[in-house]
């Protein structure tokens, strides 16, 4: 069964030749329109194309004077902010490649990145990060220079950016068209991106990412027709991984204005001053955003918890309605007018109030959390990708949309589902393959060309439900085959208070799981239930916390068939976090890696 060929694949097919033709013809059409907008000095500053323009060719300049060449490696070591943005434009725009490198990266790591990628410049956002690198100097021949973004060194090895762009300012003196030159070589199959990645385990891998890759992903959401000109990103998504850089290829196709702060810590602050039209999460996110408010309204009680349920059981009602394309009338319409008033519209405040959809991938969203928001008047677009397909190549539209599901393959993307349910794709997103790896590149294809995205599926009317992993499927010991994402993902919509659930049971003769409480959800309830005096790690051993999981492993086990429910559980004294190793930069959990951390918790739980 195929599905993906439509009217519109015909348009994708008329795109530029490369990220910085595409770059240039943004500039062109609107060169004073706002396109980027990031912190400054407590408050916001902002650059138009044309201003954005003049700071990447003089990056670009800068590095052709550091020798960078056709296809050489420039690493990025640094969290979201508007100058890897400009870096990234400039290392494309004179047809060199981006190397990702994650801040929270290890040294080791960043070390094997750095020499398997033959990166020759490296930009590193402050001394920690120029740090992790001169420790592995003697291991990076290729290396030839530092690139600081914040802060100094007085090692020669390093040079600030300001330097740098001051090194390109005097070539364009010199040789105006030094930037424009070198991106006459630079075509669709010059290599844009070196992502490396492990996935939820392993040494990371470069997936290499050319530049008819990016333009793809462009120009396919640019005819879905879904944003506009005048639309307001908030960006805080790791620009290493490939759903941010996705985004920034969608803003220079569409040309939209982009808000940039990749600290966590400010997003809802900074939503409320930005008040952007959409965003972009991953699934934690809006669980993190549903727990709040819900725990909030629920130790709060009262008449203020009464109208709060009077205006959801509205909400839900009217969510049907819209998703079967119906429109509330009648006492309906009043009801739902009423209850956005009193309560719906103070959430979505909180979202800044302009909100026309958020968008959710890097891993499953819960079809409750989609449902929830919808009913308080926010819609939640679930898509997904992987590294390997330059992200998105299904998403749901405003329009057009599923909840459960990732919607329909973008324009001119294929999909089938293969004999043992595996999901299949072909494509402009699809890699070229994994960097100096060709039998584990040959082995991520069929023989007629299909890229095995590794994730168990099944298309339904031409949207796609994601059910599991592949190589997460458990086989109990009495042989039934079950799915741990689904059963993780349920539980995390019924408990307002868990951060992370790993649900455990290979080889065994039934499920248990490791559980993980939300730090600042957990905070709250102990406070309306008179343990606020204790540590994080006595409320996860305390009787009374391990009952409230009971009471939601109950509910989830409610929802589950008898051999999938969870016999057992235990409540790990942390949070897995991405510095332990426990989680993906992008908030997956590293299955494996938890389990052979925790076996002997997992052990206990069977004798």
């Amino acid at each position: 069964m195929t599905a993906g060929a439509t009217d519109l694949a015909e348009l994708v097919k008329d795109r530029p030749p490369s990220i910085g033709r595409m770059f240039l013809d943004r500039v062109e059409a609107t060169p004073d329109r706002e396109a980027y907008r990031y912190p400054a000095g407590g408050g916001w500053s902002s650059l138009t194309w044309k201003q954005t323009k003049d700071r990447v060719w003089r990056i670009g300049a800068g590095l052709i004077s550091l020798g960078v060449d056709y296809e050489e490696r420039v690493s990025i070591a640094a969290s979201t902010r508007v100058e890897w943005i400009l870096a990234d434009l400039a290392i494309n725009s004179i047809g060199a490649a981006t190397t990702t490198v994650y801040p929270s990266t290890n040294p080791d790591d960043v070390s094997h990145i750095l020499s398997d990628s033959d990166t020759k410049i490296a930009i590193a956002e402050d001394s920690e990060q120029v740090q992790k690198i001169l420790e592995h100097r003697d291991d990076l021949p290729s290396m030839t220079k530092i690139v600081v973004i914040d802060g100094d060194s007085d090692d020669d090895a390093v040079i600030t950016l300001a330097q740098l762009e001051e090194l390109g300012r005097e070539l364009l003196e010199q040789n105006p068209t030094a930037v424009d030159d070198a991106l006459e070589k630079v075509g669709p199959e010059t290599l844009a991106t070196l992502v490396y990645t492990s996935g939820t385990g392993g040494r990371p891998k470069g997936v290499l990412l050319v530049n008819d890759n990016w333009v793809y992903e462009g120009v396919a959401a640019d005819v879905l027709n879904i944003l506009s000109v005048d639309d307001l990103q908030y960006l805080w998504l790791p620009l290493s991984h490939v759903f941010g850089k996705t985004l920034e290829a969608i803003q220079l196709r569409v040309g939209f204005a982009t808000a940039v702060d990749g600290d966590l810590d400010r997003i809802v602050d900074n939503l409320g001053v930005v008040q952007p039209t959409f965003m972009a999460g991953a699934p934690r996110i809006y669980e993190k955003v549903r727990a709040k408010v819900t725990t909030g309204v629920e130790e709060e009680g009262g008449a203020k918890k009464k109208i709060f349920d009077w205006a959801f059981g509205v909400g839900y009602k009217v969510s049907a309605l819209r998703q079967d394309g119906k429109e509330p009338s009648g006492l309906l319409a009043f009801q739902h007018g009423l209850a956005d008033k009193l309560v719906f519209s103070k959430i979505k405040a909180r979202m800044g109030g302009r909100i026309r959809f958020f968008i959710s991938g890097s891993a499953k969203l819960s079809k409750d959390v989609a449902e929830w928001f919808h009913a308080a008047d926010m819609l939640i677009l679930e898509g997904y990708g992987l590294t390997e397909t330059s992200a998105a190549i299904f998403v749901n539209l405003p329009h057009s949309y599923r909840f459960g599901t990732v919607g329909p393959p973008l324009p001119g993307t294929e999909v089938k589902i293969a004999d043992d349910g595996e999901v299949l794709v072909r494509g402009a997103a699809i890699m070229r393959g994994y960097h100096n790896l060709p039998e584990i590149s040959a082995e991520s294809f069929t023989e007629d060309g299909w890229f095995r995205t590794g994730d168990i599926g099944e298309l339904e009317d031409g949207f796609l439900r994601i059910t599991d992993r592949k190589k997460d499927l458990i086989k109990t010991s009495g042989g039934k085959y079950i799915a741990p994402l689904k059963i993780e993902v349920i539980f995390k919509a019924v408990s307002p208070y868990a951060s992370q659930i790993v649900v455990h049971g290979d080889g065994r003769n039934y499920c248990t799981a490791l559980v993980t409480l939300d730090p600042e959800a957990i905070g709250d309830w102990a406070k309306h239930n008179d343990l606020g005096e204790l540590a994080y790690e006595d409320l996860t051993k305390h009787p009374k916390v391990r009952e409230m999981v009971q009471g939601h492993i109950d509910q989830l086990n409610a929802r589950l068939d008898r051999w999938e429910t969870i016999k057992n559980f235990e409540i790990l004294p942390h949070d897995l976090t991405i510095e332990s190793g426990d989680l993906t930069p992008s908030m997956k959990v590293k299955r494996k890696a938890v389990e052979k951390r925790y076996m002997d918790v997992l052990d206990s739980m069977y004798t």
